[in-house]
């Protein structure tokens, strides 16, 4: 694999400890899928920010790297932490726990990252433009950049992408070359249009294609139909590209003859929706996943005014970035009336396993994780036939 000199000189770390630590982790990965050189990025997307799922190890690399003064070198954010920082009572979090999310956080700090923690940091704190090369770890939200923006990045992992961020360049392979980001099949789709029916739709994609590259005909999503759908296929798949006709940026870009067809209508909607639902009763419904638009929160406001809480016993959250909470203060105002809204964290990452064993989600994403993540049954609905178990 080809390096500058100046990329040498890292690697033989005359930059630094941390520089040379990044640069060996980016050339290893690099060697690993065949790229010839490293690629300048714009930006970084960090995982690996709750306590629940790096644990102690987790914060003492986070340790180690700081103390060898580490420093992201391109705008850089992070993902949903364990907690809300300021209401991790309310999601009966312990002390222990809280003590090492915050102090993850401070170390995220120290580097430099900016500690907005959202799945959806494209809606405002990191907005990749067309072609760009980024290196993002948030499987939701590089397939929505890569594909509704046409950004460029691969699947990365939480420490290659805290290496990347440190460097401003990433490993030149995958998805950074536009030969591979040719669609594999295409998706003849037939829906009803609401934001759940897109959820069902990527997790019906998700199941039939496992990972490659779908081509839609048939939809015209917004940007919260496509937030949920790039979840959904990202969790019940792996898919971290796709394209739109009419809608996404590439789709134009390709020869769609001699592709296999695929149709997904009513039937393989119901045979998603069936795999997501193995219960009909819940103990907490989370909604959230991706974090809350400022459009959602309207709506779900919209929804509640009015209405009252008859179920007691059934928790509610409403989980967004603080950035959306502080931008709708009428709708918190009416939606704290069930539960709280959360800001910086989600169901999926937070330690809700012991005290909950059945989450209410409108998440398809949720919904695949929830069971392997936090050892739940889901029920997986729209909001409003949610809402029907408090009501």
């Amino acid at each position: 694999m080809y390096l500058t000199r100046e990329e040498e000189e890292i690697l033989a770390g005359e930059e630094g400890e941390s520089s040379q630590k990044a640069m060996e982790l980016i050339v290893a990965l690099g060697k690993i899928y065949g790229a010839d050189d490293l690629v300048d990025i714009t930006s970084a997307h960090l995982s690996g920010a709750s306590y629940k799922t790096i644990g102690d190890g987790g914060l003492k690399y986070l340790e180690d790297m700081v103390r060898g003064g580490a420093v992201v070198s391109v705008p850089s954010t992070l993902n949903p932490i364990g907690m809300d920082r300021e209401r991790w009572k309310e999601m009966h979090i312990t002390p222990s726990f809280a003590e090492k999310q915050l102090m993850i956080i401070d170390l995220y700090g120290k580097m430099g990252v900016r500690t907005t923690c959202s799945c959806t940091p494209y809606l405002g704190e990191n907005v990749p433009s067309l072609g760009d090369h980024v290196a993002w770890a948030e499987s939701s939200a590089l397939s929505f950049v890569n594909s509704y923006i046409g950004a460029k990045t691969n699947r990365e992992g939480g420490p290659g992408a805290l290496a990347a961020a440190i460097l401003g360049k990433t490993a030149n392979y995958g998805l950074h070359i536009d030969e591979n980001r040719k669609p594999a099949v295409i998706i003849d789709a037939e829906i009803e249009g609401s934001v759940f029916s897109y959820s069902m739709l990527g997790q019906a994609v998700g199941m039939a294609i496992g990972g490659k590259i779908p081509y839609f005909r048939g939809i015209d999503p917004t940007v919260d139909d496509a937030k949920t759908m790039s979840a959904a296929m990202a969790a019940s798949g792996a898919v971290a590209l796709y394209h739109i006709e009419g809608v996404t940026p590439e789709a134009g870009n390709f020869d769609l003859n001699g592709l296999e067809t695929i149709h997904i209508g009513n039937k393989e909607l119901e045979e998603a929706y069936g795999k997501l639902n193995t219960t009909d009763d819940v103990q907490l419904i989370a909604l959230g996943c991706p974090h809350l638009s400022p459009k959602e929160m309207r709506d779900i406001a919209s929804f509640l005014k009015g209405k009252k809480k008859r179920n007691k016993d059934t928790e509610i959250w409403f989980c967004t970035s603080a950035r959306v909470r502080e931008e709708c203060p009428e709708e918190v105002k009416i939606m704290e009336e069930f539960g709280p809204v959360l800001a910086d964290t989600c169901m999926v990452v937070a330690p809700i396993e012991g005290v909950f064993e059945r989450t209410g989600t409108n998440s398809a994403k949720a919904g695949n994780y929830l069971p392997t993540l936090c050892s739940q049954e889901v029920m997986c609905r729209d909001v409003s036939k949610l809402m029907d178990v408090v009501m």
